[in-house]
């Protein structure tokens, strides 16, 4: 049975090298694809990663299991991205960022998932819906990507996610109701394009 990331941190704490590589594999790969979301550089993404487990190795002595290992991880690297984008350290480098999201266990899953399988005209539409919905959350403010990603793309309750961005409820309800109202009037156009074209494929779709 896989030891859950408190017993690891725990075992860090005392010493173990080997419990620390263990998470570092765990969450190396949602962390930086995380990272190149906020930045929109993956090479600063994997600078700022390596920073963010040796800020958790500087800390282990101290770690207290008061909240979730991942709630204090993400906490930090949002921390780092968030002065990262402020100090302008990134170039914007959307075309290398991937529309996919990492589930908590590091599997990646689709953002959408297409209906059927479509053939390769659908696959281009659907890479280009992707695309524009990865654009569209790209271009939010900081806070505002930063509670969408955490919440849409790494599944976090909103209590995780208001401790990590160090807000209150009430805060990150409003944050989150701005950033996907305008994600809304974003992608207006694209939800009105698919649904002519569901209808129309489903009228397509029936004949033989």
């Amino acid at each position: 049975m896989a030891s859950s990331d408190v017993q690891l941190m725990l075992e860090v704490k005392q010493g173990d090298e080997a419990a620390f590589e263990l998470l570092l594999q765990r969450y190396r790969t949602p962390l930086c694809h995380f990272l190149s979301r906020m930045v929109r550089d993956p090479a600063l993404a994997e600078d700022l990663a390596q920073e963010v487990f040796l800020r958790v190795y500087r800390a282990r002595k101290d770690y207290q299991p008061s909240a979730k290992f991942t709630t204090w991880l993400f906490r930090i690297a949002t921390n780092l991205a968030l002065n990262a984008i402020r100090d302008g350290r990134f170039r914007k480098s959307e075309d290398s960022l991937d529309e996919r999201r990492e589930g908590e266990d590091g599997e990646s899953v689709a953002f959408e998932v297409p209906d059927g399988h479509p053939g390769a005209e659908q696959h281009l539409i659907d890479e280009d819906r992707a695309a524009m919905i990865r654009r569209a959350v790209l271009s939010l403010p900081e806070k505002q990507r930063a509670a969408v990603l955490l919440h849409k793309f790494h599944e976090m309750d909103y209590e995780d996610i208001a401790r990590i961005l160090d807000c209150s409820m009430s805060a990150l309800k409003s944050l989150l109701f701005r950033a996907y109202e305008t994600l809304r009037v974003q992608l207006a156009p694209m939800a009105a394009s698919a649904k002519a074209g569901g209808s129309r494929g489903g009228v397509g779709g029936s004949s033989s």
